[in-house]
This record gives structure tokens, sequence and C-alpha cells, in this order.
């Protein structure tokens, strides 16, 4: 049995701000303060002070929570049951008077990356469209949400060991992202202007990822794995700029993507014979009503046809096994 708590301060609610709701919907499928802001790209803080909010307006307590965990009380299923109709009968109905654009919810994994130009293409070009960018931190965090239509679209990569789509769901290669080494001032290899290979052997590297981010993960494994590589540091964390004060931290070097941004202290060095390929797939759902989806997907497409997205380097690069198949499948059906 669900605790069950009357606060008995609320006001008599005339009105419910579906914004609201939908924070409490979050809240209770995470059941985790950090996930759900993280998925709703708001900060815990703000969350937290949101849910407080709608109980004070409720009269009642939906969520029992400490430092530790958050449970959801009989008033909070109820709430949070009922939420879901609403939410499903609010967006049934802008769709149904075509009058105001639902928002596209995109995941573009962290700042920093390639999937954030892919998101401001969208905005240039999607005239009228609002987005709704999130982050959330891995493929593998958000298909369940991208299956139950919680997000409708995200990036990562999805040909690799332990990857299963659910069938719902489309993707298409977009983008064949070069990298390079993320090197501390100080260190031997900073001054160099590029890097083969077979010279980071003897360098031992920072791994920061996600724990999301299995797609990530692996791909620095199978890389190391086939070129000798060491790790001296796996770190657990988000975002380029965590993985900076990392580098910055140990004074290891990383591999990461050659437009990463960097602050001062640290260079960008790219690597050659092989250059060292991150294969990112765009991933939706066909079924929204209103077309935006495939408008978006069919923007994206465009750019990456237009920006070079799918041409691979002139000299050598590399891509883990798993994925090389078919990306030269589909570099055959793009000259």
């Amino acid at each position: 049995m669900k605790p069950s708590v009357t606060a008995g301060y609320g006001q008599p609610v005339t009105d419910l701000d579906l914004r609201l709701v939908r924070y409490a919907v979050a809240l209770a499928e995470e059941l985790h303060f950090g996930r759900a802001a993280t998925r709703l790209a708001i900060a815990q803080q703000t969350l937290s002070a949101q849910i407080s909010q709608l109980e004070q307006r409720l009269g009642v307590v939906l969520f029992i929570r400490d430092r530790r965990h958050v449970e959801v009380t009989d008033a909070g299923a109820v709430f949070v049951e009922r939420g879901r109709r609403l939410l499903a009968d609010a967006e049934d109905l802008v769709t149904a008077l075509g009058q105001t654009a639902l928002p596209l919810r995109i995941d573009v994994i962290t700042e920093g990356l390639v999937t954030n130009a892919i998101a401001q293409v969208l905005r240039e070009r999607l005239s009228g469209q609002p987005l709704e960018v999130l982050q959330g931190q891995g493929l593998a965090g958000v298909l369940p949400d991208l299956a139950q239509a919680r997000l409708d679209m995200a990036f990562g990569r999805v040909h690799w060991p332990g990857m299963v789509l659910p069938k719902a769901i489309r993707h298409e290669l977009v983008r064949l992202e070069p990298h390079g080494l993320v090197v501390p001032e100080g260190h031997p290899l900073a001054g160099r202007a590029e890097l083969r290979m077979r010279e980071i052997k003897d360098h031992p590297l920072l791994l920061h990822t996600s724990d999301r981010a299995l797609d990530w993960h692996n791909w620095n494994e199978q890389l190391a794995e086939e070129f000798g590589l060491t790790h001296a540091k796996k770190l657990h964390g988000h975002g380029r700029s965590a993985a900076n004060a990392a580098i910055l931290a140990y004074g290891l070097p990383a591999i990461a993507p050659l437009t990463a941004p960097v602050p001062d202290g640290v260079v960008v060095i790219p690597v050659v014979d092989p250059v060292p390929l991150y294969p990112f797939s765009v991933l939706w759902r066909p079924d929204r009503a209103d077309g935006a989806i495939t408008r978006a997907v069919g923007v994206i497409r465009a750019a990456a046809a237009e920006l070079g997205w799918l041409i691979p380097p002139w000299e050598s690069w590399w891509l883990p096994s798993s994925d090389r198949e078919h990306v030269e499948k589909v570099l055959r059906s793009h000259p």
C-alpha cells in the first residue's frame, strides 16, 4: 500500500497548470529528482519547488521524499494516472485544432555535440515549430521515452553489441563525426599539430562517460582494444564541461569530437592514420499525427547532404566492426 498523506493546506483548485502536471508525471516515472529534472531540461531545485507548489495548491502530498528515495503516495498515484490522460487529451486537442504547433521533443545527449548543431538547424528551418531540447545523457537511457512517445527524436549509435531497438522506432545515419585527442596544456603531446593513432598508445587516456551512454562507452572500448590504447581513469559524468574539468584535474588526454568546445588550458589535436569516426543516427517514431517528425527528419537529411556530414575523410578512417557494414552500405547509396 502506497503511503497516503493529506496536507490540508490547499485552497480549492479551479484549474491546473499542464506544465506542473507534466513535472509530476515525469517524477513519478523516474522516482528520482535528478533524472526527472534532466529529462525535463530544468534544474533539480526548480523541479522540487514546482512539485511543492503543486502539492500546496492541491492540498495533498503527492510524493514522499528524502535524500535517498522518492515514493508516490496513493493520492499521487491517482493524480499521475489522471494526469497522463489529461496531457494526452491536451495534445490531441491541440493537434485537432491545428492552431498551435505542439513542441518537438528532441534529446541531444549533452552540450558540445553535433546534435546541438542539428537542433539549431531545426530551429532555423522549421518555422513556427517549437522545440523542447533535452539532455538525456545517452541513447540507452532515453529509448524507453522514445518508444512510449514521451520523446519525439533522439540521437546515438545504433549498431553495437547488445543494442536492441523497439520495432516502432526508425533510424537513419546522419553524421560521421571525426574525433581527435583533447589534451591538457603541458602534456607531452600538447604541441603537436596532429597525431597518428599509434602515437597515442604510450599515453594513458581518461574515459569520461555517463552510465546511460553505453553506445559511447562501447565505441571507446572497441577503439582501445583495436589499437592497444589504455584508460588510466574511467569516470562517470555528464557533459563536455565536466569532461574538460576532469581532463584538467587529472592531467590526462581523452578522445573527443574535433568540434568539442574546450576551455583555456586544453587543446584539441586531430588524430589520423586512421581518423576515428563516430556514427550518429537520428531515431524517431513515425506515428505522430501532425507531421512534425517527418518534416524534421527531412530537414536533418537535407542538412547532412548540404554540409557533407556523411562524407568520410580522404585519408584512412576507423569505425568499430559492428558499425562498418551498415555505414559502408549507406556510403554506397550516397555517392
